[in-house]
């Protein structure tokens, strides 16, 4: 028995361009996310008190009987609304942090070259 003969993979070539994560756009993108995520909040707790309705019926005796129904497409929209928000608060987390992320320090470079200016004066 002989071992598989490799098969040559193609490569992608590496990008040529650095791609620049540090955009400040992102904080506004950052802002929109988390006032999504707060309408959706408010829409979790719109929905969720629909979720329950009490039924009460009297019977022939005169006694009262109290029942809870509970309608689960209106719990699961709440559950699915507060997890939407959760995750836009997330990614909003990280846009943030993406818009504000220090640049490679370059000050270096340039107080060495005031200092030798300073010192040929």
């Amino acid at each position: 028995m002989t071992a598989p003969q490799a098969t040559e993979e193609l490569v992608a070539p590496p990008p040529t361009e650095r791609s620049r994560l540090h955009r400040p756009w992102r904080a506004l993108v950052a802002l929109v996310e988390l006032l999504v995520a707060g309408g959706l909040v408010l829409l979790a707790f719109w929905a969720w008190p629909r979720g329950f309705a009490t039924i009460t019926t009297v019977v022939g005796d005169g006694t009262e009987l109290v029942s809870t129904r509970i309608y689960g497409n209106w719990l699961g929209g709440a559950i699915g609304f507060g997890t939407v928000a959760a995750l836009l608060v997330l990614d909003a987390l990280r846009q943030v942090v993406l818009a504000v992320r220090t640049r490679p320090k370059r000050a270096k470079r340039a107080k060495n070259s005031d200092a030798k200016v300073a010192s040929e004066d």
